[in-house]
C-alpha cells in the first residue's frame, strides 16, 4: 500500500481525497495546520500530523518518518476576495508555501505531485468553455498566486524530472452521499451552504453581489462540481502521475461543462429545502469574474474522469442533507 501525502486533509476537499484514496488502496498520511481544516474530519486510521507547509523543517520530519510516494497539496487560502485585500497572505501561503513543499519533495526523492489549482487563473473573459490552452489571465491574488505554482511545478518537471499535474477546480460544492464529511467553513464564503444557512434560518438573508453582469439573469455564472467528483479526480490524476515513465507537467480543468447563475443556485436551494427566504442585491465584489464554465474534455480523455452527480440539484440535495443531520444540531 502507497502512503499518499496530503497537505490540507482535514479541509473539505482534502477529508473526500482521503476517502476516495482509501477506497482505492491508498494510506493517506494528512499534514495541515487546522487553519482551515477539522481533526475529526479524518478517520482515526489516517496518519495526521499537524503542521505547516511554511515550515520546511516540519515538511522535511513528514517525509522522512512516512516516505510517501506521492503528494496531493491541497493546503491554501482560498477566498479570492481576501487576496484583494490582504495579496501578501495569499502569495506567502500558496506560492510561498508551495515552493517549500517542493523543496521537500526534492530533498527526499519524491517526484510526484497532484496540485489543487484553481478555475480563476483564466480571469474575466468573454468566452464560452475555458480550455487548458487559453492564456492564464488571474483577476486577482488568489488566482495569480495558484498561477505561479502551476509555473513552478513546469519548471520543477523539466529540470528535476517532477511528474505533476495541476487540477484547475471550479466551485466545489456538495458532500459525501453517504453524510461522512462535508463543507463546514468558519467563516463560510461560499454559495451553496450560505444559501442552506439562511433556508435553514440560520441567517436572516443571503446577497447577491452584482446583479449587472452580462449573463441572462445578470448573475454570476458558475460550474459546480460535486466534491465526490473532485475528490475521483484527483485519484484518477494520481494514478496517471504514478503510472507515467517520463517526467512532465500538465493541466487538466475539473468541471461539468455546464454554468448555473447565483439566482438559479438560490431557487434550486429554496425547491430543495422547501423553505422561503430574503434575498438582498447588493454591488459586485471586486475580483468576481461573471463567467466561469469548464471544458472538460481533456481530464475525460486523459484520465478516463467522468462526473458521477453533474446536476446542481444533487449536490445541493447532498450539501442540505449533510448540513441538516451534522449542523443544524451545532
Amino acid at each position: 500500500m502507497q502512503n499518499i501525502l496530503i497537505t490540507g486533509g482535514a479541509g473539505y476537499i482534502g477529508s473526500h481525497i482521503c476517502i476516495k484514496l482509501q477506497e482505492n488502496g491508498y494510506q493517506p498520511i494528512v499534514f495541515d495546520n487546522l487553519s482551515n481544516g477539522h481533526r475529526d474530519a479524518i478517520s482515526n486510521d489516517i496518519p495526521f500530523v499537524e503542521g505547516d507547509i511554511r515550515d520546511a523543517a516540519a515538511l522535511n520530519k513528514v517525509f522522512e518518518d512516512f516516505r510517501p510516494a506521492a503528494v496531493i497539496h491541497m493546503a491554501a487560502l482560498i477566498e479570492a476576495g481576501a487576496s484583494m485585500v490582504e495579496p501578501a497572505r495569499f502569495y506567502e501561503v500558496n506560492t510561498a508555501g508551495a515552493l517549500n513543499l517542493l523543496e521537500a519533495m526534492r530533498r527526499n526523492a519524491c517526484k510526484h505531485i497532484v496540485f489543487s489549482s484553481t478555475a480563476a487563473v483564466y480571469g474575466n473573459r468573454d468566452a464560452g468553455l475555458l480550455s487548458e490552452s487559453l492564456e492564464v489571465s488571474a483577476e486577482n491574488p488568489y488566482g495569480r498566486s495558484k498561477a505561479m505554482v502551476e509555473t513552478m511545478l513546469g519548471d520543477y518537471a523539466s529540470i528535476y524530472g517532477f511528474h505533476a499535474i495541476a487540477l484547475r477546480y471550479f466551485n466545489a460544492a456538495g458532500a459525501d452521499s453517504m453524510g461522512r464529511t462535508g463543507e463546514r467553513h468558519d467563516p463560510e464564503t461560499h454559495l451553496i451552504p450560505l444559501v442552506l444557512q439562511t433556508a435553514a434560518g440560520q441567517r436572516d438573508h443571503i446577497k447577491i453581489f452584482g446583479t449587472d453582469y452580462d449573463t441572462p439573469d445578470g448573475t454570476c455564472i458558475r460550474d459546480y462540481i460535486h466534491v465526490d467528483d473532485l475528490a475521483d479526480a484527483h485519484v484518477k490524476a494520481l494514478g496517471h502521475i504514478i503510472s507515467s515513465d517520463h517526467a512532465a507537467s500538465d493541466i487538466a480543468n475539473i468541471g461539468t461543462g455546464e454554468g448555473c447563475s447565483v439566482k438559479e443556485i438560490i431557487e434550486l436551494c429554496k425547491e430543495v429545502t422547501g423553505q422561503d427566504f430574503t434575498v438582498v442585491e447588493d454591488s459586485r465584489r471586486p475580483g468576481d469574474p461573471a463567467k466561469l464554465v469548464a471544458n472538460p474534455a481533456k481530464a475525460k480523455e486523459m484520465l478516463g474522469w467522468q462526473p458521477k452527480y453533474p446536476s446542481p440539484r444533487q449536490i445541493i440535495e447532498h450539501a442540505w442533507n449533510y448540513y441538516q443531520t451534522n449542523l443544524l444540531k451545532s
